[in-house]
């Protein structure tokens, strides 16, 4: 980029061409150069020809630069939108995914109506960034929602994204799976825990190659955590409860098996916005 004062249409032009090995170079130079401005996505479409300010411009080339090399542009901003919330985003954690939506989507239908829901609330294993915790506790402000999550680092952003977004019917606690909430039922289980085998070529590829293996892999072909959820979730759950778990593509008919096998009713496979098996789900009925 050797133009001084490239226009905001110029430097869209120019980005979108350095980003070649992108899925969405589009999205992702709007993305960056609002972050280089310090700008709403609606400036661009206002002033395009406006002339961006030779330390805006450096800033961007090296955020372009960045993207280039596959980092992804929500750790380059430190930010992911999920479920229209602002969410802070590090290393730490997995990048909130729109497919995992779906997940709210299920909850927020399925769930409304449970007698207990405000006295008993809902836990949300692994939950990063709290995306899905602080989804339903946006749609549920009287429904007490408690994230668990074994990172602390995880936690402690988690628990950033709520204070930011003032939910403060979310709380998030440290530990492993259900070890910080022993001896509580929950009128609502969610769940995007890990569910990719070791050996899963995509780990080498796109923004996945940035995020932590230990959010992502699981043991027995990607469905230990699965049914290490599905099993102990029974002991958790209130009557007419539902478990809500998000899974790969191909797994749908295995989890199906697993809650089936360990007792739940009404069990069925929800697919994502490109048309995969995602979100499985099951009612608990004693």
């Amino acid at each position: 980029m050797t133009d001084p004062l490239l226009t905001i249409a110029a430097a869209l032009n120019w980005g979108q061409k350095q980003l070649t090995h992108s899925d969405s170079p589009a999205l992702d130079v709007r993305v960056l150069l609002c972050f280089a401005l310090e700008k709403p996505d609606s400036y661009l479409y206002t002033w395009p020809d406006r002339a961006i300010e030779p330390q805006q411009q450096a800033v961007f080339v090296d955020l372009v630069a960045r993207r280039a090399q596959g980092e992804p542009v929500a750790h380059i901003v430190c930010q992911r939108e999920f479920w229209s919330l602002p969410l802070m985003v590090n290393s730490s954690t997995l990048i909130p995914r729109p497919d995992t939506e779906v997940l709210v989507e299920q909850a927020l239908m399925l769930a409304s109506d449970h007698p207990m829901l405000r006295q008993a609330g809902v836990l949300d294993l692994g939950s990063g960034t709290g995306a899905i915790a602080l989804a339903l506790a946006s749609e549920w402000p009287h429904v007490r929602v408690t994230g668990v999550d074994v990172k602390p680092e995880a936690v402690e952003l988690a628990q950033c994204n709520s204070n930011n977004l003032k939910l403060g019917n979310a709380q998030f606690k440290q530990g492993s799976w259900f070890d910080p909430v022993a001896g509580q039922k929950f009128a609502l289980i969610v769940s995007n825990p890990p569910y990719i085998d070791a050996d899963d070529h995509h780990l080498t590829e796109g923004d996945v190659r940035f995020e932590p293996l230990s959010a992502l892999v699981a043991k027995e072909k990607g469905l230990a955590d699965l049914a290490f959820i599905a099993t102990q979730a029974t002991e958790y759950l209130l009557a007419n409860a539902w478990l809500i778990m998000e899974h790969g593509f191909a797994q749908g008919e295995a989890v199906r098996n697993l809650l089936t096998q360990n007792g739940y009713c009404d069990v069925n496979t929800v697919k994502d916005y490109g048309g995969n098996d995602r979100i499985t789900l099951g009612k608990w009925n004693p």
